[in-house]
């Protein structure tokens, strides 16, 4: 399941307090269903004390950084991405998009068929390894 935050800024601490949310969001399922991250070499990701550290105790994730210039090594981002451009395009003003566009978004995102996943969407994915931590 993808899960789409809308950032004030590209700063690192905006990047943190999205994760925070993300954790208490997800609680003790967090470290299940997120077991690495990995980024690009963006100033926003540079805080990497405070990606990996949990808002609770203790390490939430580990954190990984991709090559300079290789974004295969992020195909499954780079795919979202393209996805996502196909409604939002690469450059647009995200402030002039509503909270209820940006769901919009990531629920169109969400619904979309895959092929990876034998044409079943990430949401239906989701749930179903949610079930299986339970």
């Amino acid at each position: 399941k993808e899960v789409i935050f809308r950032m004030p800024n590209r700063k690192a601490e905006s990047v943190v307090r999205c994760l925070n949310i993300l954790e208490r969001r997800y609680g003790k399922l967090f470290r299940k269903v997120f077991k690495t991250i990995t980024v690009d070499n963006g100033s926003e990701f540079f805080d990497f004390d405070g990606l990996e550290k949990s808002s609770f105790r203790g390490k939430r994730v580990r954190v990984y950084y991709c090559h300079p210039y290789t974004s295969s090594e992020r195909g499954s981002n780079e795919r979202l991405n393209r996805e996502i451009r196909r409604l939002i395009p690469k450059g647009s003003d995200l402030s002039k998009f509503t909270d209820e566009e940006i769901k919009a978004v990531e629920d169109w995102v969400n619904a979309y068929p895959r092929e990876i996943f034998d044409y079943a969407t990430s949401a239906e994915q989701y749930a179903e390894q949610i079930a299986a931590l339970a």
